[in-house]
């Protein structure tokens, strides 16, 4: 009886062997052929790569008590990259992964991303397999889905975006005006002594004789005759022209006595609808809006005129406030005030800067090529006018362009400190932190930079890498740059991006690579050549590059282009 029991045990371990490497062997290595990645090769967009794998589990082959992680493993540089893994499970495992019928498979679909580095224009995706069966570890070979990286996308540079420099607000002529009224009585055109002894006329009168006097200023007088719109109009036609008249008279008596010999243009208006329409929109007249909606109704004057008069409530409020104030003669003084030459100005800055004012210093810092002049320039601003950010932030660029990041970043941050929303400074850190491709910071800070020079750039470059291409197009406009060329070339109008490179004041290596991946993309190998030759000369690295990127793979076995290469 014992044999017999050993004998049934010994069977049944046997059996389960059995079943355990039938349940095993049923996983069997899967090939390239079950899987599809989408885009093949990959391709940046933005500073991502994404990918999309559809795959099959064929019939039979998924066991009912097995799992499968499937992770995206992107291969460079001796480097592994991971995307999100996928789990599948056979129709009698408990958990939360995607089940698998074992008797019909499944199509699955892996969606995935990776940061992307340089290095992984060189590289191959595969698919790695953690199997379990009951718990026990199941072996499956890797498969590799696909080759290398198109990494095109990854040329849009912060490097190649000018930053924003703080403008000056200097002005070689500053147009002033300076007004006084003299008030008539109604019906009447004779000027009053209390009018032609107001403050305010006295005051006009000083400034008209000091910008006479005053070489670098140019004036000239208007006089500008009005009656109220409340009586006839042949009334006010002959009433304007005699306030016109006596004012122009007085006025010329005045000019002669202060030795002021400068033309006085007159002109006057026999009913003065435009300024008694301002003058009832800025009052506090309770009826203003029945008013102004009789002004609109009516085009004519005689019936405008008659209408306001049958609203006899507000008529008499407008009689006591607002008409008095359309019975002037209006006195204007147009000055220029021409400020100093670009001459004087580097003159002053080299002999006595402090007798320039910021603006004229800021202005200073434009007239000269000399970068440390520039430093010095606006070094002096920083000292003497510390709460003034505009230096600052131009201290920045300087270092921008010459590539001196840290020393930017400093700069821009000490701008920040003197005015903490400076919009220049926040776009050009919106520069750096696209620099180290970190969009989310960039957008907070240019959501800060509203009227910032280049503004549409750096939000062009935000676009890029973020891989909006379209918008990317839209916000450079007309901008002749290379990330301008590389959007439009992004969305297939290599037409307008060629026009683009090919109008860019300051070509450099980048220019005439972009060249060269249009006109792989549109077939022309002449084009291919010339471009990426001169590219390498501008820049010799370029010529690595070249020899590893995709867009130009399908020239690898044209023995010209490997020439160019080697």
């Amino acid at each position: 009886m014992k044999t017999k029991n050993l004998f049934l045990s010994l069977l049944m371990l046997a059996f389960i062997g059995i079943l355990g490497t039938s349940c095993s062997s049923s996983l069997k290595p899967l090939t390239p052929s079950h899987f599809n990645v989408t885009p093949s090769p990959l391709e940046t967009v933005g500073t991502e790569v994404p990918a999309t794998v559809n795959g099959v589990f064929p019939e039979k082959w998924f066991n009912s008590h097995a799992t499968v992680v499937v992770t995206p493993v992107l291969k460079y540089a001796g480097k592994e990259a991971y995307g999100i893994p996928y789990t599948y499970q056979g129709d009698k495992v408990a958990g939360n992964g995607i089940v698998i019928n074992r008797n019909r498979g499944g199509n699955v679909a892996m969606n995935f991303k990776f940061n992307y580095e340089p290095e992984m224009r060189e590289s191959e995706l595969f698919l790695r397999f953690n199997a379990k069966i009951k718990g026990r570890p199941v072996k499956l070979p890797e498969v590799k889905v696909a080759d290398g990286v198109v990494a095109t996308s990854a040329l849009a540079s912060a490097l190649n975006t000018d930053p924003s420099d703080a403008q000056d607000a200097f002005q070689r002529i500053i147009q002033q005006k300076q007004d006084a009224n003299i008030l008539f009585l109604i019906q009447q055109s004779d000027l009053r002594s209390s009018e032609l002894n107001k403050s305010d006329l006295n005051a006009w009168k000083r400034r008209v004789k000091e910008a006479y006097e005053d070489p670098r200023q140019n004036i000239d007088i208007e006089v500008s005759a009005y009656a109220s719109p409340d009586g006839g109009l042949t009334l006010n036609e002959r009433l304007a022209a005699e306030r016109e008249k006596k004012t122009s008279s007085y006025l010329d008596k005045e000019m002669k006595r202060q030795d002021v010999n400068t033309d006085i243009n007159a002109r006057y208006t026999a009913q003065d609808w435009e300024g008694f329409r301002q003058l009832v929109e800025s009052s506090n007249l309770q009826d203003k809006d029945l008013v102004l909606r009789v002004l609109s109704m009516y085009p004519d004057p005689e019936t405008r005129e008659r209408e306001i008069k049958n609203i006899s409530f507000v008529f008499q409020e407008l009689a006591e406030t607002i008409l008095p104030q359309l019975r002037r003669s209006r006195l204007t003084a147009n000055i220029e005030i021409i400020g100093k030459s670009d001459d004087e100005i580097m003159s002053l800055w080299k002999s006595n800067p402090k007798e320039l004012n910021i603006e004229e210093l800021m202005y200073a810092a434009t007239l000269t090529d000399n970068k440390n002049e520039k430093e010095k320039i606006y070094q002096f601003i920083t000292a003497n006018y510390p709460q003034d950010y505009r230096a600052w932030n131009n201290i920045g660029t300087s270092f921008y362009r010459e590539g001196d990041l840290n020393k930017a970043k400093q700069a821009y941050n000490r701008a920040l400190q003197v005015k903490s929303l400076a919009p220049e400074a926040n776009v050009n850190l919106a520069l750096l932190a696209l620099n180290d491709n970190d969009t989310g910071l960039a957008e907070e800070l240019l959501g800060t930079a509203s009227g910032a020079k280049n503004l549409e750039q750096a939000m062009g470059l935000l676009y890029l890498k973020n891989g909006q291409y379209a918008q990317a197009v839209e916000s450079y406009g007309d901008v002749k740059t290379n990330n301008a060329a590389l959007a439009q070339l992004l969305t297939n109008n290599y037409n307008k991006a060629a026009e683009t490179l090919k109008a860019i004041d300051n070509p450099d290596e980048t220019t005439a690579y972009l060249l060269a991946i249009i006109a792989a993309r549109t077939n022309n190998f002449a084009e291919v050549t010339s471009n990426l030759r001169t590219a390498i000369q501008r820049n010799s690295s370029m010529r690595m590059q070249a020899a590893t990127d995709l867009e130009f793979a399908k020239y690898r076995s044209n023995s010209e282009f490997m020439s160019l290469m080697n």
